[in-house]
């Protein structure tokens, strides 16, 4: 954004993560208090600068987050009583407060309004829920013998970058059989470095060997150029160049070489076959098609990058209680491209609200100029059908999967005599080796299936003997309750759980309700799955605090659904185990000392051959190798012998 910013009074916001730097002003107005009058009431209040707004409702919380060239335009078009549609007029009924935002331009108030919109998660604001980067391949530029590697976040490491791809797996592929078709090196430079031999991928013939000289430099920069040709969409100069070679190969007797350069070809033919449709006439664009059906909404994103067809991702946005197409786009788009880089052309199958102001922040962050289409006949037409027929297919599909899920909550609640069917499902494992690297897991499902950005682990750190799954349970139930009923003590956090799910038996229950009744929580109901008769899946007994165990019909679809809930709690706790036990083996004593970062332990490890001769040499044996200072060189010897 922009520098030209100044701070001002009248500050009502006190959250911890406000905005810096703005002109901030807030009618708290009558809690008793809501509606038009209250907007009314802060008119007067305002001038004519763009800037942000929000309204908020009796409780304080956030209810719409928006923007405006005008703020006082814009909060008067909500002062009016009548004239709005249904989602407007609910919004506008339950505002009780609004707060302001000033910035220098319209533009700037368009970022700063998608950024508190992933912040505040408003109720009427249309959220992208699902805002992770994505992979693309890179062709690294820093090293005589270039490698080729997937790349996912900032573009910060020099060389050449083709993407995005819409998944890991399609990178994966075309790496894969880039490997094949060009013979480029994956491995990392130290790796590379350290080689006296070809390695695997060599003999299976997916890497050239530039690590043991196997392929000189200039052979090899052939072959980067050859593969960057491709990327760049000039796929077919490479297979006929490559075509060319392969008969002046067979002419000249050199069968084997021709047949290498023949599976190289096939590779290349498989990458294209990946990637799908690959349109002549659109060498590089987005593709953004919307389609809603219900009160639902799903965004079909294609990429288009060198004429090829590199993917698509669905996208279900909540809709802010039914907002337009427009609004929806808008939204989207801004959010969206807040952590990823446009294409120079976006296709869209509806225009979105403001535009101009788009088109002028994404081509500000991509450093050119950016175009928003919906294009009406052609190829460009054809495309955006195309993503449109794919955006109605799977929001028929997660529909249809709603449903479902809905069904077997109610089903949860009948089961479990819920007071209704729970939204939040919070499952709770544990897992550890005899008491060693002990973690616990909690997994969320809803409505909309697992909710995996809610997971957590608990690394177990407690007064907790090993082995003691009673107590590791005791302590991350009050380690998330604990903190849970700090942060909202009222209870009206969506975080709150309408059932909490353990894996075990009553000693596990009781140790769980325990928690919670020293928190002072008793309204969530606790269920324990415990396997059952001779530990058989289908045979899971239910545990519940002061009842008797009960148990579901063994086709019953509620009893497969827990089972899927309890498989998902102990996958992740497992993981979680996994991942904290080979961090600890790959610890050594080095980790422990003051000022040895990792470029450090590298030199020691390299001069000394292992962290045990670390810890056994002498002063004049630290200060000789590389990198150590004489200061650090005693730090480390008083470290390891008792004098520091």
């Amino acid at each position: 954004m922009a520098d030209g910013r100044k701070e001002g009074g009248g500050v009502t916001d006190e959250a911890p993560d406000r905005p810096r730097g703005f002109d901030e002003e807030g009618a708290a107005g009558a809690v008793a208090r809501t509606g038009h009058l209250v907007i009314r009431d802060t008119l007067k209040r305002l001038d004519d600068r763009p800037g942000v707004y929000r309204m908020l409702d009796g409780k304080g919380d956030v209810l719409y987050v928006g923007k405006a060239r005008s703020l006082r335009k814009r909060v008067a078009s909500y002062a009016k009583p009548t004239g709005h549609d249904s989602r407007i007029g609910r919004m506008i009924a339950a505002t009780a407060s609004m707060m302001f935002l000033t910035t220098e331009t319209e533009t700037e108030a368009l970022l700063l309004e998608q950024n508190l919109i992933k912040q505040l998660k408003p109720r009427y604001n249309v959220l992208l829920r699902d805002d992770k980067s994505f992979p693309a391949v890179l062709v690294t530029a820093d090293h005589r013998f270039p490698q080729v590697k997937k790349h996912r976040g900032l573009r910060k490491e020099p060389g050449r970058y083709f993407g995005p791809f819409a998944s890991a797996g399609s990178v994966n592929r075309t790496l894969n059989q880039l490997q094949k078709a060009f013979l480029l090196r994956s491995c990392s430079d130290s790796m590379f470095e350290s080689r006296t031999r070809p390695c695997l991928l060599f003999q299976i013939k997916r890497c050239s060997g530039p690590c043991v000289g196997l392929i000189g430099e200039h052979d090899y920069a052939a072959l980067v150029e050859e593969a960057v040709l491709f990327l760049s969409g000039k796929s077919t100069k490479v297979q006929t160049d490559l075509a060319g070679a392969m008969q002046a190969a067979s002419a000249a007797m050199a069968f084997e070489r021709a047949a290498a350069i023949r599976d190289r070809i096939r590779a290349l033919t498989a990458v294209q076959a990946n990637q799908g449709i690959n349109p002549e006439g659109v060498e590089e664009a987005d593709v953004v098609a919307l389609h809603q059906e219900g009160g639902h909404a799903c965004v079909q994103v294609f990429f288009i990058r060198a004429h090829q067809n590199w993917g698509n991702r669905a996208y279900f946005p909540r809709t802010g209680s039914g907002a337009p197409p427009g609004e929806i786009l808008e939204a989207f788009l801004g959010q969206f491209y807040g952590n990823k880089t446009p294409a120079r052309t976006i296709l869209v199958s509806h225009v979105p609200d403001n535009t101009d102001l788009l088109t002028e922040a994404l081509g500000a962050q991509l450093g050119r100029k950016v175009a928003i289409v919906a294009p009406q006949r052609g190829e460009k037409a054809g495309l955006v059908a195309q993503a449109a027929r794919n955006a109605r297919e799977a929001l028929a599909r997660r529909m249809a999967e709603s449903a479902s899920q809905a069904a077997l909550l109610d089903g949860i609640a009948e089961a479990f005599g819920l007071d209704g069917a729970p939204e939040r499902i919070e499952v709770y494992d544990n897992s550890h080796i005899m008491g060693t690297n002990a973690v616990g897991a909690m997994i969320v499902a809803g409505a909309e299936g697992f909710v995996k950005s809610q997971y957590r682990k608990f690394n177990i750190k407690g007064d907790v003997a090993p082995g003691d799954d009673f107590g590791m349970m005791r302590e991350v139930l009050t380690r998330r309750f604990g903190r849970l009923a700090k942060e909202d003590p009222d209870r009206q956090s969506e975080a709150w759980p309408d059932l909490v799910l353990i894996d075990g038996g009553p000693g596990q229950v009781a140790a769980a309700c325990a928690a919670l009744q020293e928190l002072g929580i008793d309204e969530v109901p606790v269920v324990g799955v415990a396997k059952g008769v001779d530990r058989d899946a289908g045979k899971e007994e239910f545990h519940r605090p002061g009842q008797p165990p009960m148990a579901l019909g063994h086709r019953d679809p509620v009893l497969y659904f827990v089972q899927r809930l309890r498989d998902e709690a102990h996958r992740f706790a497992i993981g979680a185990h996994r991942a904290k036990r080979a961090a600890q083996t790959r610890a050594t004593p080095l980790d422990e000392v003051p000022g040895v970062g990792a470029a450090r332990k590298r030199a020691l490890l390299a001069h000394f051959g292992s962290a045990k001769a670390v810890t056994r040499a002498g002063l004049a044996d630290l200060r000789a190798a590389p990198g150590i200072s004489d200061a650090l060189a005693e730090a480390i010897h008083g470290f390891f012998h008792g004098e520091g």
